[in-house]
């Protein structure tokens, strides 16, 4: 539990800076506490610890959180200008960041369903508020209304289908649910538990942003500050998915129930995702409806029924955290140099005047193409084999023609950067530490798709 009491009190210490007058030291807490949370889980490894019965700090929960710790170190790091560009608000923003990480932590580690929504509301809260923190950007405004209006929405389906849980079983605890339906203890009342798994379905299925409720996404992850959309789109993302995960593998008992429900929403996601991207000449929106996709092949994952399926989401998560993080950072410094401009336009002739920001871009881009020998080419060989090995060699045919779509969109903005002049004199500006941390970003994208075992092996 001390990584869980390490983010908050880190986040409470750096929202108490202005009253104290030490702002300038909230980024280096805030360094050291993400550093110290991933060192405490390195040291729980293998033990297993429980609050209460509310929260479960197994080895899923311990790697999830030093990824989506790591994820926003990274983030911190290549968006600390954008915080002392905006010093009167840069202390709130960074409290809120680890809120929405305590939240992310409840939601990977909950064994109890009342800590599911917990966790949910606290990451979502904090992430309504930073969506508008543009506060006279009528964009980001937009953003943040349209945030809160479908994340509403969304919580009230799952808020009924855990009250719906709890009238079948008398209880929240996942495992004695699980227990229960298992042994057949309801056998009478086993379609109230089906709507009550699909209604969570329906209200997980806006948190992740899959087909067809992923419409809110795309204004939102555009009117939205870039450096906070690269946040939503990594780790919101990641935290979310293995909730959904962690909540499927408590139901394998009624796989068929579901199964055929996430694929047909796997099959929409991947389509509309996917075709909706060919038709953007913004990257921002671009990136959006690719991150539509990647939860698109994150759900094929949750199809799996054996426990291989938690090292391969665990991997693509990772590897698709690393390679979006990389991919906004270049976009919100070209943004922040061209005065708001996030075209393709924007990208043209990036790679004379910053090759690295460029190199970078190029491997993000392609490693979530999903081609070789990236992390991304390993990241969707996993999910694929899992899935032709359930069954789904149908669904994974589709898939991988849907991954060849995807690199017509994404290869736009690589010819814009290496084969379009640039239309305007505008310099990308970057500081030697962002440009280091892009270099060593796309360095680990190659490593991990040669090495791929450092990760996957982990949950195994």
């Amino acid at each position: 539990m001390n990584e869980l009491l390490t983010l908050s009190s880190v986040g409470i210490l750096i929202l108490l800076a202005d009253m104290f007058n030490f702002k300038k030291m909230a980024f280096p807490i805030a360094m050291i506490g993400l550093a110290t949370s991933i060192a405490f889980s390195i040291r729980d490894w293998n033990h297993t610890a429980s609050l209460y019965g509310m929260l479960k700090m197994d080895n899923f929960a311990l790697a999830f959180n030093v990824i989506m710790c790591s994820a926003t170190f990274l983030w911190c790091v290549l968006s600390e200008d954008y915080f002392e560009e905006r010093e009167a608000g840069a202390t709130d923003r960074y409290a809120l960041i680890f809120f929405a990480l305590v939240g992310g932590l409840c939601m990977v580690s909950y064994s109890n369903l009342v800590m599911l929504f917990i966790g949910i509301e606290i990451l979502s809260i904090a992430m309504y508020v930073l969506a508008g923190s543009h506060k006279y950007n009528a964009d980001s405004n937009e953003a943040a209304f349209k945030y809160f209006l479908m994340g509403s929405f969304a919580s009230g389906f799952l808020l009924f289908g855990i009250a719906l849980l709890y009238g079948v079983s008398g209880s929240f605890d996942t495992q004695v649910i699980a227990d229960k339906v298992k042994e057949g203890f309801y056998y009478d009342q086993t379609s109230l538990i089906v709507l009550a798994l699909m209604m969570m379905i329906v209200g997980m299925g806006f948190k992740l942003s899959v087909a067809p409720f992923h419409f809110w996404a795309p204004d939102v992850y555009q009117g939205s500050p870039t450096v906070i959309t690269a946040f939503m789109a990594t780790v919101v993302k990641m935290a979310a998915f293995a909730a959904f995960y962690r909540l499927l593998t408590n139901f394998v008992m009624l796989y068929g129930s579901w199964s055929d429900i996430l694929t047909v929403m796997v099959v929409l996601t991947l389509l509309i995702s996917n075709v909706s991207a060919v038709l953007q000449h913004n990257v921002k929106r671009i990136l959006a409806y690719s991150s539509i996709a990647h939860a698109g092949y994150m759900l094929m994952a949750c199809l799996s029924s054996n426990s291989s399926g938690d090292s391969s989401i665990l991997y693509y998560t990772a590897v698709y955290a690393l390679s979006s993080m990389a991919a906004f950072m270049v976009l919100y410094l070209v943004d922040n140099s061209k005065e708001g401009r996030t075209d393709i336009g924007a990208f043209h002739g990036l790679a004379k005047k910053q090759p690295v920001l460029a190199v970078a871009m190029t491997l993000a881009l392609l490693s979530m193409a999903g081609i070789p020998p990236l992390s991304g080419f390993m990241a969707k060989y996993y999910i694929f084999a899992e899935a032709v090995h359930e069954g789904m060699t149908g669904l994974v045919l589709f898939a991988i023609f849907m991954s060849l779509i995807s690199l017509y969109y994404y290869m736009k903005i690589i010819i814009a950067m290496y084969f379009n002049d640039a239309d305007d004199h505008a310099i990308v500006n970057a500081n030697p530490l962002q440009v280091g941390l892009l270099a060593v970003s796309a360095a680990a994208m190659l490593l991990l798709g040669i090495f791929p075992d450092s990760i996957y092996q982990l949950l195994l």
